[in-house]
């Protein structure tokens, strides 16, 4: 049986592409240090899926060490931020939801590391919020 396509995304000159077989089981906005400065933004979007449910169609992205465990994955030619991936846990893809086609079609439901948020930024949305990540208060 065929799995339907839920969500397409890709970088922005078009050497990476993917889709999706779901939606994903957990989306976020980060405020951290090490995200900022990736993405060269001050907030980035995630969304996360089961390894198995993303299809890679075109190209591949490249992986930089930000940490010991952590491998944030970019195109390397037009260095759009696309993953991010954390050692310990190969089963789990983490997408930039700024990536998709249409990033409407997935909306984060909580902002962690708000205590690294720049201080002019002001969120007015219902989204649940953790200081550190998601087990912190």
């Amino acid at each position: 049986m065929k799995q339907a396509i839920m969500l397409q995304g890709g970088c922005l000159c078009g050497a990476i592409r993917y889709q999706t077989h779901s939606m994903p089981f957990d989306a976020d906005h980060c405020h951290c240090s090490q995200c900022r400065k990736s993405a060269g933004a001050v907030v980035m979007s995630w969304m996360d899926f089961n390894t198995e449910q993303v299809t890679w169609l075109q190209g591949q992205v490249t992986e930089f060490a930000s940490s010991a465990q952590i491998r944030r994955g970019f195109c390397q030619q037009c260095g759009t931020t696309m993953t991010y991936r954390h050692v310990d846990y190969p089963q789990y893809c983490t997408l930039s939801i700024a990536s998709l086609d249409n990033p409407n079609k997935v909306q984060p439901t909580y902002h962690i590391y708000t205590n690294e948020q720049v201080s002019w930024l002001t969120i007015d949305d219902t989204c649940q919020r953790f200081k550190t990540n998601k087990t912190s208060a």
